[in-house]
C-alpha cells in the first residue's frame, strides 16, 4: 500500500511537476511570441519609414529631374535660337576681316608708291636740309659776332662809368679845394 501511495502520490508529483513544466514553456512560448510580434511590428515601421523615404526622395528627385529638363530645354531654345545672330555675327566679322585686308592691300600700295616718290622728295629735302645748316653756321658766326661786340660795349660801358666816376670825384674834389681858398 504504501508502494500505491507512492506510486499515486509519485504520479500525481509527476503530474505537477509536468505541469509546472508545461506552464513554464507554455509562458516561454508566449514570451518569444511577443518579442517576435514586437520584433514584426518593429520590421514593418522600418520598412514603411524606409518607404516613406523612398518616396519622398523619389518626389524631390522627379521634381529635380523635371527642373533640369525644362532648364535643359530652355537653355537649348536660346542656343538655337540665337545660332542667326551669331551667324550674322561671323558674317560680318568676316566681311570687317575682308574689308581690312583689302584697305590694308590698298596701303601697302599707296606705300610702295609714296617710297619710290620719296627718293626724289628726299634728295629734295636733303638739298634743303644742307641750305639750312649753312644758314645755321653763318647764324651762328654772327651771334657769336654780335656777342663779342656786346661784351666788349659792356666793358666799354664798364670803363667808361668808372672814368665818369673818377671824374667826378676830381672835379669835387677841385671845387671843395677852390671853396676853401
Amino acid at each position: 500500500m504504501i508502494l500505491d501511495k507512492l506510486k499515486a502520490y509519485g504520479f500525481q508529483v509527476a503530474c505537477i511537476a509536468l505541469l509546472a513544466l508545461v506552464l513554464a514553456q507554455t509562458w516561454r512560448l508566449h514570451s518569444e511570441q511577443m518579442a517576435h510580434a514586437q520584433l514584426r511590428a518593429t520590421v514593418a515601421e522600418a520598412e514603411r519609414a524606409r518607404a516613406t523615404a523612398a518616396l519622398k526622395h523619389e518626389a524631390a528627385t522627379s521634381l529635380k529631374e523635371f527642373g533640369h529638363a525644362a532648364a535643359t530645354r530652355e537653355i537649348s531654345d536660346a542656343f538655337t535660337t540665337s545660332q542667326p545672330v551669331r551667324d550674322a555675327i561671323a558674317r560680318a566679322d568676316a566681311a570687317r576681316t575682308d574689308r581690312l585686308r583689302t584697305d590694308a592691300e590698298r596701303r601697302a600700295a599707296t606705300y610702295r608708291a609714296m617710297a619710290e616718290a620719296g627718293a626724289a622728295a628726299c634728295r629734295d629735302l636733303a638739298d634743303r636740309h644742307a641750305a639750312l645748316d649753312a644758314h645755321v653756321v653763318r647764324g651762328a658766326g654772327v651771334v657769336a659776332g654780335l656777342r663779342t661786340d656786346l661784351v666788349r660795349r659792356d666793358a666799354e660801358v664798364v670803363l667808361l662809368r668808372g672814368q665818369i666816376d673818377i671824374d667826378r670825384d676830381l672835379l669835387q674834389d677841385t671845387r671843395l679845394m677852390n671853396s676853401d681858398k
